[in-house]
């Protein structure tokens, strides 16, 4: 097995979560969430993002509204949606619960073998 891509698996797998984190501060624009991820270390890409936004829009769980820009085109900014706020509450839960269970188990040590365990049984 290869550790990056283990890694990089890890990180994929939480990005919805944080993406909704970071949306429920407020309305954000797309590459402040980019650059939010970047610098937390998980790495995202535009391809990535913006198809995952649209899913999230498409369930409801958030919206954008357009703001126009002194610097350029009219910007999308997001927000999180009352169901998207529900959906965000319990996937904390959720979360809180894998960290608990995570940390108990990443925490035990090893039991040290007793001479039942080690005995060949012939």
């Amino acid at each position: 097995m290869n550790l990056e891509n283990t890694q990089i698996q890890m990180r994929k797998g939480i990005l919805e979560y944080c993406i909704l984190q970071i949306v429920s501060r407020g309305e954000v624009y797309a590459s402040d969430m980019l650059e939010e991820l970047t610098s937390a270390r998980i790495m995202v890409v535009e391809g990535t993002l913006y198809p995952l936004l649209t899913r999230l829009r498409k369930a409801g769980l958030v919206e954008y509204k357009w703001v126009e820009s002194s610097a350029g085109p009219p910007r999308k900014y997001y927000k999180l949606t009352a169901k998207g706020t529900d959906f965000l509450n319990s996937l904390n839960a959720t979360w809180n619960d894998l960290v608990k269970s995570t940390n108990l188990i990443a925490a035990k040590k090893p039991e040290k073998p007793t001479s039942t365990s080690t005995k060949q049984h012939t």
